[in-house]
């Protein structure tokens, strides 16, 4: 019987999950409930779409000529994609055989026993990492930072290429000697291509007040442009590679 997923939805033409034009899939499912959240609706297991992996495959590979042509590929996105990590393993491998870049767009809130053979696939991570202050973690996405950084350094030791995404919220991720410590402990590692910062939005409040939830950064700033130019200027420096 051929494997099955729980899709959110799907993006054909994204631009910023990896290099080139990608086809993202939204994976359901997360552990974390992160204040910031866009999608909120992809917490749960029981939402989305069942698909199994031909079907999700065949529509991927209707795209193959515009990723192969701009070096883009396929990035698995959530929710958290590790939940569903038996699925994407057997799609990475149809891909990988096809020619088709993959990638994974995570917290890193996995068991790693789990995850080990689609990483064997994997050719890019793009590694969220929510807050590096411990406490501020838990109150921003309900667990704790542990497994995100076990992840980093499973990672680190298997060389497979990470870019680090951390997202600037004014008063709870914004603190300059946070940042300075992630850059610190990120210094020792030899696979991260990039690290970027990346700006707080509210494009998702809609969807907490659809479904009934509490949206408490309501009152929260978009950082303005100095500020982010600022601390992105801490996360790179002194790290050869980072763009």
């Amino acid at each position: 019987m051929e494997l099955t997923g729980r899709i959110h939805s799907t993006e054909t033409c994204g631009t910023v999950d990896g290099p080139g034009l990608r086809y993202v899939a939204f994976f359901q499912g997360c552990m974390m409930n992160c204040r910031y959240c866009h999608n909120p609706d992809t917490w749960g297991m029981k939402g989305g779409s069942e698909i199994t992996v031909g079907e999700l495959l065949s529509d991927v590979l209707k795209y193959k000529s515009y990723m192969l042509f701009s070096g883009g590929g396929f990035t698995a996105s959530g929710g958290e994609p590790l939940i569903q990590a038996e699925f994407i393993t057997e799609l990475f491998k149809q891909l990988k055989q096809r020619g088709i870049h993959t990638a994974i767009d995570t917290s890193g809130y996995a068991d790693l026993n789990k995850v080990d053979d689609l990483f064997t696939y994997t050719d890019l991570v793009l590694l969220d990492i929510k807050c590096f202050n411990p406490e501020r973690h838990i109150m921003l996405t309900s667990v704790k930072i542990d497994k995100t950084l076990q992840l980093a350094e499973y990672l680190n030791k298997r060389q497979i290429p990470v870019w680090i995404r951390y997202v600037v919220v004014p008063g709870i991720t914004d603190f300059k000697d946070d940042i300075r410590r992630m850059t610190e402990y990120l210094k020792r590692f030899s696979n991260i291509e990039r690290v970027g910062l990346l700006p707080f939005h509210k494009i998702g409040e809609y969807k907490w007040e659809a479904m009934g939830l509490k949206y408490t950064l309501k009152d929260t700033p978009v950082p303005d442009k100095a500020v982010m130019k600022r601390l992105n200027e801490i996360a790179q420096s002194g790290v050869s590679g980072f763009a």
